[in-house]
């Protein structure tokens, strides 16, 4: 498995999921978010796997009309998605998902 957890230093639930991995010794790479944010390839993988509408739940989001402009102002602002995204590959998730981590393991 190659774990990575996007995620804020505040947000209870990358927490949560950082210690949900620990707890299985399974190691991962954790990248914050507000300071290094995503690559445009990293962002459009989760997008194709979860969906726009799951990545996000800003009002600053919603007004946007087309899928590329809320893609494009998610990458100008990851501190409007929502955390923590884990991918493993091509698998990923949006907020605190242990179900469907277990079936990764």
């Amino acid at each position: 498995m190659n774990i990575q957890i996007f995620g804020k230093n505040k947000c209870f639930d990358t927490k949560k999921a950082q210690r949900y991995f620990k707890e299985r010794r399974i190691k991962f790479q954790y990248v914050d978010i507000i300071q290094y944010g995503m690559s445009r390839g990293e962002l459009t993988s989760v997008k194709n796997v979860v969906g726009l509408a799951a990545m996000s739940e800003a009002p600053e989001i919603s007004y946007l009309a087309y899928d590329e402009d809320k893609l494009e102002k998610l990458f100008e602002y990851p501190e409007l998605l929502k955390t923590p995204i884990v991918r493993n590959g091509k698998q990923a998730t949006v907020g605190y998902c242990p179900n469907v981590w277990k079936t990764w393991e």
